[in-house]
């Protein structure tokens, strides 16, 4: 992709203004300190029970590569039942970050592939209400959370139910494999799309909702050092020449993969 090319049109989509006025862009204090709150209940797995009182553990994906894109596979099932009782969440900062972000790009219209227990989610529908609230004319807007693992769906609802209906309204969580869940009824336009899920699911799922993206839309995946084998066909698919994205890792723990959608028109 031309340089100039990318740089006149990241000025097209990130005005100075916005730049800076980006550091006073702070989530409602009365939710963060409730999301800080957040522990959610040890699920124990039938292979490796928590003994009581365990806090719970907050460990990320393994970066492996299963034989097929199946979740009821073997191999994938013996992975989910693994991965069951883990806490998987984006890290504090990160969460400030996507939160900023989605407030300077005015985004309305929001996918998590991965929810977990719906802590990022969280700063994302707050990004979504709050953009909603600072807009000239009255619109809708909606963060499409997936979530395979119906324990930690639940979980979500709870905390969200705690933060009250300005976060619960906008959230449209489904429910099982997103490789079905994202096949339909995506918004026409999407703004973000935020990956923190099983890595051999992060192609899958942008390939399901590119399309929708509008330009100057924002992908953000989360731990592409630390899981970079993983993630080996995301990144090649978005640094492809001719891809349409413009990407860069951002120095936060584990890598932070930002990439902005400029196709050509």
């Amino acid at each position: 992709m031309n340089t100039k090319h990318v740089a006149s049109d990241l000025e097209a989509v990130l005005p100075l203004h916005n730049l800076i006025n980006l550091i006073i862009l702070i989530p409602p204090l009365n939710i963060i300190n409730n999301i800080d709150n957040v522990q959610p209940p040890p699920i124990p797995s039938p292979a490796h029970p928590l003994p009581p009182g365990s806090p719970p553990r907050r460990v990320k994906h393994p970066g492996i590569l299963p034989p097929a894109l199946n979740l009821h596979h073997p191999l994938n099932r013996l992975i989910h039942t693994l991965m069951r009782d883990k806490f998987i969440a984006l890290e504090k900062d990160k969460c400030h970050f996507i939160y900023q972000l989605a407030r300077i790009l005015h985004t309305t219209t929001i996918v998590e592939a991965g929810t977990s227990y719906g802590v990022s989610t969280i700063y994302l529908a707050l990004a979504v209400t709050d953009n909603l609230a600072a807009a000239a004319t009255p619109g809708k807007g909606t963060v499409i959370a997936t979530e395979y693992e119906p324990a930690k769906a639940e979980q979500a609802r709870k905390h969200w139910a705690e933060c009250g209906e300005t976060v619960s309204s906008v959230i449209d969580l489904r429910e099982g494999d997103l490789q079905e869940t994202l096949k339909t009824n995506l918004p026409d336009q999407v703004d973000m799309l935020l990956l923190d899920i099983w890595t051999p699911m992060a192609l899958p799922a942008l390939k399901l909702v590119q399309p929708k993206l509008r330009y100057g839309a924002v992908v953000v995946a989360d731990n592409t050092l630390s899981s970079a084998e993983g993630y080996k066909g995301l990144l090649e698919y978005v640094r492809a020449p001719g891809s349409g994205f413009s990407t860069l890792t951002l120095p936060y723990k584990g890598g932070l993969e930002m990439s902005v959608y400029l196709p050509r028109r």
